[in-house]
């Protein structure tokens, strides 16, 4: 725990939660007692004093404790421990105060002693002769200590409060368990939904645009072929509306190819990487190992993570050489792409590297770039298989 200084705004902040816990406490924990008695009301209630502690820590603490949720019945078991915090914070707020007021208390007066003889005219009536030299040093030492002692124990008395209000006021370890179980779930729902609308919208692309301009392209070059008696404007509006529906195939095929590849869904990852490997445009050396498939979204990652990586090397490393090499080791699908590039890549850089990482986080893969300037630069994948 730091310590904070007696001027310090922490100090003054601590304080001020302290002192003001105690009347927002007592408040809170009278009208606990007076809705007791009628049990409805006191549960519609809870959820209302549990947001003015929560408002007073996010005050003067900067904390934030996590909603339980919607207000629950008496089975419930968050519905008790807001009832213990409103009943039990009045008895901690008074320690607190008495403590935290005392300190800063004791440190005016001791620190305020020589001032004393000044102030009062004779006869000076106190236990103590103020006049002595002696007794006015202890109590300036006194205040001295006390004056050091008092942000601590403001500190102490403010985390002591947030610990029971986290405790009691926020969701229990088997809420948020529950809580990222179902996240998890969703966020894995969510991915599969993506990935399978990627999938549809390339198939609706493969057997609906991309077979018109086939059929576009074809018949243009076919007549480009044969028209051969037409005026020269007409076989050049042809010839280039011939090499545009060309053009525009080989786009298409390319975005086709990038959402979501066919060969990957019919062949694997082995066939997949190798047309991307293929169509690089240096050396590149491929391994892969894989005795089972893993799901479609890990191995569509995977995908990703290789093709992107490759797009990279061409455009950023001036590479002559990469190496590709994916095993599955037991749940866990390993990839690994290595280039000889002069290195120096980084996630922020604009190369779409932190777009990977991000793609792996999202199945609880791990995403890890080794990349010194002057290179080689090594991107390494683990993702889950279950």
């Amino acid at each position: 725990m730091n310590v904070p200084r007696p001027w310090s705004a922490r100090a003054w902040l601590d304080t001020a939660h302290v002192m003001t816990g105690l009347p927002v406490a007592v408040v809170l924990g009278v009208l606990t007692l007076v809705l007791a008695v009628v049990p409805p009301g006191l549960r519609r209630g809870l959820p209302a004093f549990t947001r003015v502690q929560r408002s007073r820590f996010a005050a003067f603490q900067g904390a934030h404790i996590p909603r339980i949720g919607e207000p629950g019945g008496w089975r419930v078991a968050s519905t008790w421990r807001q009832l213990g915090y409103h009943l039990l914070s009045p008895a901690v707020s008074a320690v607190g105060a008495l403590l935290v007021g005392g300190g800063w208390g004791g440190a005016l007066v001791g620190l305020s002693a020589f001032a004393q003889p000044r102030l009062q005219p004779p006869p000076l009536v106190f236990e103590f002769n103020l006049r002595d030299p002696v007794v006015v040093g202890v109590y300036t030492a006194v205040g001295a200590v006390l004056l050091l002692a008092a942000p601590v124990l403001a500190r102490g008395m403010a985390a002591l409060d947030l610990a029971v209000a986290h405790m009691l006021l926020g969701p229990s370890r088997s809420e948020l368990d529950r809580r990222i179980e179902t996240l998890t779930e969703s966020r894995a729902g969510v991915i599969d939904a993506a990935d399978a609308e990627r999938r549809r919208i390339e198939r609706d692309l493969h057997d609906g645009a991309q077979q018109r301009l086939v059929s576009l392209a074809m018949n243009l070059g076919l007549a480009r072929a044969t028209l051969t008696d037409l005026p020269e404007p007409a076989r050049q509006a042809i010839a280039q509306a011939h090499e545009e529906a060309k053009q525009a195939l080989k786009e298409l095929r390319d975005f086709v190819r990038g959402l979501h590849p066919a060969v990957l869904n019919d062949q694997g990852l082995d066939a997949a990487l190798s047309g991307v490997a293929a169509r690089a445009p240096f050396p590149v050396r491929l391994r892969v190992r894989i005795d089972r498939r893993p799901t479609p979204t890990i191995e569509a990652v995977a995908f990703f993570v290789v093709s992107e990586a490759l797009t990279n090397i061409a455009k950023h490393a001036t590479a002559s050489l990469a190496e590709i090499i994916v095993t599955r080791q037991g749940e866990r699908l390993l990839v690994r792409v290595h280039d000889d590039g002069r290195g120096g890549a980084t996630l922020d850089a604009g190369t779409g590297l932190r777009g990977l990482a991000q793609r792996v986080g999202a199945v609880d893969g791990v995403f890890r770039l080794t990349s010194p300037p002057g290179g080689p630069t090594t991107i390494e994948v683990e993702l889950p298989c279950e």
